[in-house]
Formats: C-alpha cells, sequence, structure tokens
C-alpha cells in the first residue's frame, strides 16, 4: 500500500510583483492542500459579510478531475469563517484566477492577510452523468423518504 495517487497540475502565479504561496499540503495525510490569501492589503471581514479573495494562482486541471474548495476547519471553528458557495468547484476548463468566496458568520470583525491560510482545495475525480429518462426507477428499501425521515 503506497501512499495517495497523484495527478500532475500546472500553476501559474499571476503577480509577479507579489510573491505569493503556492498551495501546499500541511500533513502527510492530508487530501487538501492550503490555499493562501494574495492580498496588497489587508482586508476585514464584518460580522455577515462575505467577500471575494484573490490567490494569486491560476491552475490547469486535467480533464477528468476538478478541484475544491472548502473552508478549512480552524478558521470555521475558532472564528466562523466559511465559504458562501463550500464547496466551491474548479473546472477541468478554468483558467482564471482561484478565488474563494469567504463569509463571517461570526460575531467579530475578522481581518484577512496577505499570505494568510484562507481554504483548502482537493483535487477529485470527476463524472459526466448520461441521464436515461424511464417511467419508472428501480425500488428500494428507502423509497421517497427524504429530510429528517430516518430521524434527528
Amino acid at each position: 500500500m503506497g501512499g495517495m495517487e497523484q495527478v500532475k497540475i500546472y500553476i501559474k502565479r499571476i503577480k509577479k510583483n507579489q510573491p505569493v504561496s503556492l498551495p501546499q499540503y500541511m500533513t502527510k495525510g492530508s487530501s487538501g492542500m492550503d490555499l493562501f490569501a494574495s492580498l496588497e492589503r489587508e482586508v476585514t471581514l464584518e460580522p455577515g459579510e462575505r467577500r471575494l479573495i484573490p490567490t494569486g494562482i491560476s491552475i490547469a486541471i486535467p480533464e477528468g478531475f476538478e478541484g475544491q474548495i472548502r473552508p478549512r476547519s480552524g478558521l470555521a471553528i475558532q472564528r466562523g469563517i466559511g465559504i458562501v458557495n463550500g464547496p466551491g468547484t474548479i473546472d477541468s476548463d478554468y483558467r482564471g484566477e482561484i478565488g474563494v468566496l469567504l463569509i463571517n458568520f461570526g460575531k467579530e470583525p475578522f481581518t484577512i492577510r496577505n499570505g494568510e491560510r484562507i481554504a483548502q482545495m482537493v483535487i477529485s475525480r470527476a463524472f459526466r452523468s448520461i441521464f436515461v429518462e424511464v417511467d419508472d426507477l428501480p425500488p428500494t428499501q428507502r423509497e421517497e423518504g427524504g429530510f429528517g425521515h430516518t430521524g434527528i
């Protein structure tokens, strides 16, 4: 049993005059790599406020894969910082700058400084679905039981 499967991803620093940290895995077993803020000046998020925070990088994800942008658990538990569209998706054909849409769910203002870790990105396989229309779906034990059907 070796380590995790690897996929090569080309990455480009967008702001040549402003050094930016490249995404990095913080532990050997991490599935998500941390993303860093690329800011010319610090940004303060007031409670309830959301802001698109640039990372200063763009990437080329191979076809058949996607990037998922997720909140950092430490920021979520300690400061109430989340991602509005979490998880966000980076498609394999997107070549623009990665931005992270942060929101302050906390009760105190939160200041983001250049170079701080703001989110994590997971690279996952992506599948295309082929829909086959039918008159009836195969039965299951659950059937139409939806939200909360098994209790709280």
